[in-house]
């Protein structure tokens, strides 16, 4: 782990995190219809949301603003439930800010620089001096003390994060155009023909939705695009590539401040934005060495701790044994005469005899009824499967009944369900 130096935790004590957590999640199909994408689930107890915010608690940083818009209720009740520990008497706070008309009974936040520009009234009470902005939608572990220490380093305007990520897998992010010295020359927003890195053209820089600033320079920049009548009020869009253009902008490596505890082959970075991305981040998890540790206790990553009992696993006749090898089983689960393989099961799930799951990321609450058997398969909150169903072999089949992904996950909601008439 990548540890606080004395002049990083002075600067993380003069910051605030501001996460952006309003994002819709289309491409997550219908398991964004009742919740925004950063409060989906994620790795059988936590939601995609806790990652950053786990982040800014862990690298020192105990302000934070987090901005709500698209189908906020979920993530709402999670952030009150599971991070309510911030103390005011330690100037420590975490502020939930829903989009709320507050500049006109017609405008809500109309893209991510706006949702900023919105809340600068609360930005200003807390006097911090650097604002780190953050994408609430990924997976990953990282010191935002580094980032933060780098950008006072280099004297920079604005300090932008990046992964590299192979050349043409880049076309639908943001990606930079970087001198030898990382100075960002040119920042372009899901390019056909990304730019590739100095000494390096078969990758490029990919933008993870991280940005350092000081705070009057961010206030002043926001002020001055919202007074653009053409802008999109985005910082991929229209703020990031207008300091780049105009002032000093800078590449912050994740390679530089990723937090590994040692088993990790590589710095672990993922937007879990479509269904397959999203089933095979969590199947992952289940590797005997995953490439993403959530096990560590130097780095935890914070979540509401739902009060269970334990898992539980019953039933040892030929053909109905309680078993799950090579799988993560949350609390509250009951496997009962049910085989489940490499799967990952959240909260509550209830197996039932003669059953079988393999490759199965199971929401919580799901309950899986006798003799259904089931292979890559993610299940919505809540979905009870019915006896005897069949998923995951007949892909044909499957298509007209649930949704299937091009690369062959089928996912599976109460609502398609019900429309079976089971």
């Amino acid at each position: 782990m990548n540890a606080i130096s004395v002049g990083t935790g002075v600067l993380v004590r003069q910051s605030m995190a501001f996460v952006l957590a309003g994002g819709r999640g289309s491409r997550l199909e219908e398991l964004t219809q009742k919740r925004a994408k950063p409060a989906v689930f994620f790795g059988g107890k936590s939601r995609i949301i806790d990652f950053a915010l786990s982040n800014a608690v862990n690298s020192g940083i105990r302000r934070i603003g987090v901005a709500t818009q698209y189908k906020a209720h979920s993530l709402i009740r999670h952030l009150r439930l599971g991070w309510s520990f911030f103390q005011a008497e330690r100037n420590e706070v975490l502020d939930v800010l829903p989009a709320s008309q507050r500049v006109d009974e017609g405008h809500w936040y109309l893209g991510t620089a706006d949702a900023v520009t919105q809340n600068i009234d609360i930005i200003e009470s807390y006097g911090v001096r650097y604002i780190v902005v953050v994408a609430g939608d990924h997976v990953y572990k990282m010191d935002y003390g580094v980032m933060l220490a780098q950008h006072v380093d280099t004297g920079a305007d604005v300090t932008v994060g990046c992964v590299q990520v192979p050349r043409m897998d880049a076309t639908g992010f943001g990606v930079m155009h970087v001198d030898d010295a990382s100075r960002i020359i040119r920042f372009v927003e899901k390019p056909a023909d990304p730019p590739g890195i100095p000494g390096d053209p078969d990758h490029a820089l990919a933008s993870m939705g991280i940005y350092v600033f000081e705070t009057g320079f961010l206030i002043d920049q926001l002020r001055r695009d919202a007074a653009e009548p053409d802008s999109d009020h985005d910082f991929g869009k229209d703020l990031i590539p207008h300091v780049v253009k105009h002032g000093r902008a800078v590449a912050h490596r994740f390679s530089d401040s990723c937090v590994m505890t040692g088993s990790e082959p590589r710095p672990y970075w993922r937007d879990v934005g479509t269904v397959d991305s999203y089933w095979r981040a969590n199947i992952d998890l289940i590797d005997v060495e995953p490439e993403l540790d959530i096990y560590s206790r130097d780095w935890p990553i914070w979540t509401y701790g739902e009060v269970t009992p334990p898992a539980k696993f019953i039933h040892n006749e030929e053909g109905r044994r309680g078993s799950a090898v090579s799988s993560m089983v949350s609390g509250g689960c009951a496997i009962s005469g049910s085989n489940v393989q490499r799967s990952l099961l959240f909260t509550g799930v209830h197996c039932h005899s003669y059953s079988e799951l393999e490759g199965v990321v199971a929401l919580p609450y799901s309950v899986i009824n006798r003799n259904a058997r089931l292979t890559r398969v993610v299940l919505d909150r809540g979905v009870n499967i019915p006896k005897g169903l069949v998923a995951g072999e007949d892909p044909e089949e499957d298509a007209r009944r649930f949704r299937v992904t091009g690369g062959g996950v089928t996912l599976i909601t109460q609502t398609m369900i019900d429309a079976l008439g089971c």
